[in-house]
């Protein structure tokens, strides 16, 4: 808090410097003293003040690491997390020693040629090798990064097929809180429409579809089994949420009246990364990273990575949504609606 405060003053202060330079300079100008001169020892110290800013500016950022570096993301923990983990290093040692010369560069001549009286400026109108060249290695460089980038986004993003045999989760967003669907033994998601939610069907489904009545549905934590691909379908109720599960480097926006998805493969059960970790209270997290209401801060839920044994154990417990008597409602089941899932013949979006 106390940071916070000072970092605040600090910026007053330059907002309430600044607008009493504005002043002094339109007085001067309505005196007629609009032209000003700064003598030798004003350009001087002006110079001076360029090395000095700099050493302030680094050991600013060097603070910023030392106090917020464990802020970053944390230890992957799926297959395609690795791989991001290492474009994401190979970002920062390109464009690091970039930032410092350059800055280096910057503050260096501003101190080297203040202005003098006796010296003149050597008029420098145009250069094709030089504008090739800060043009055609910075365009080489991301070009580079790009395809480097792409090749992975591909991959990640590569659709899982029935010869994956993936475990199937539907993350339902709504404000302010997520609710995990499972296909049943079926191995189908029922059908579902934004217009028959009502009462404890949160979500929607069609209770005359009997693809829906023996999907499973959690909304306290959802457990995914360890070195298995995972498909996730994404729906949302409301405003558009985005699913954030940062040590699997899993980001996918949930956007109302479509379905999205992602996959991965978790590489660590939840027990083992506590004993990584030395903290037993730890757990995998899904987060909501798009400000979507008042209480987004509080949009979370807890991922449980266990065993295959111990997820064919947990997901049989779970509650089913099961057929309503006297419902002949079947209005919702339009095609349109509908998302074809890897091993169901539909999922449906809002």
């Amino acid at each position: 808090m106390m940071n916070l405060l000072i970092i605040a003053a600090i910026v007053l202060g330059i907002i309430a410097l600044s607008k009493v330079v504005k002043v002094l300079e339109k007085a001067s100008t309505v005196r007629g003293e609009n032209t000003y001169t700064p003598t030798d020892k004003e350009n001087k110290t002006q110079a001076l003040l360029m090395p000095i800013f700099l050493l302030v500016y680094f050991a600013f950022i060097a603070w910023q690491l030392v106090a917020w570096g464990d802020r970053m993301l944390p230890m992957a923990a799926s297959e395609h997390g690795i791989v991001i983990d290492k474009l994401m290093d190979t970002t920062w040692i390109i464009i690091t020693p970039v930032f410092i010369v350059t800055h280096i560069l910057l503050f260096y001549f501003a101190w080297k040629y203040a202005y003098d009286k006796n010296r003149k400026a050597q008029f420098f109108a145009h250069s094709n090798k030089l504008e090739m060249l800060w043009t055609a290695i910075p365009a080489l460089v991301l070009l580079i990064l790009i395809l480097y980038g792409l090749s992975i986004w591909n991959d990640t993003m590569e659709p899982l097929t029935a010869e994956d045999e993936p475990v199937e989760i539907e993350l339902y967003a709504r404000q302010f809180d997520w609710t995990a669907r499972y296909p049943g033994e079926d191995g189908k998601f029922g059908t579902a429409d934004v217009r028959l939610i009502e009462g404890i069907n949160m979500l929607g489904l069609d209770s005359t579809d009997e693809n829906a009545w023996d999907d499973k549905y959690v909304k306290a934590e959802f457990v995914i089994p360890v070195n298995r691909p995972v498909q996730f379908y994404f729906r949302a109720q409301d405003v558009i949420h985005s699913a954030f599960m940062p040590h699997f480097r899993a980001q996918m926006n949930c956007v109302p009246g479509m379905t999205t998805r992602f996959n991965f493969v978790p590489t660590m059960t939840t027990a083992e990364m506590q004993e990584h970790l030395g903290d037993p209270e730890f757990h995998y997290q899904l987060l909501c990273n798009k400000i979507c209401g008042a209480a987004h801060y509080n949009m979370g839920m807890e991922i449980k990575v266990v065993s295959e044994e111990e997820y064919i154990a947990w997901l049989a417990e779970q509650n089913e949504f099961l057929k309503v008597e006297g419902n002949t409602n079947t209005t919702a089941q339009t095609e349109s609606n509908s998302q074809p899932s890897q091993g169901a013949e539909e999922v449906s979006s809002l």
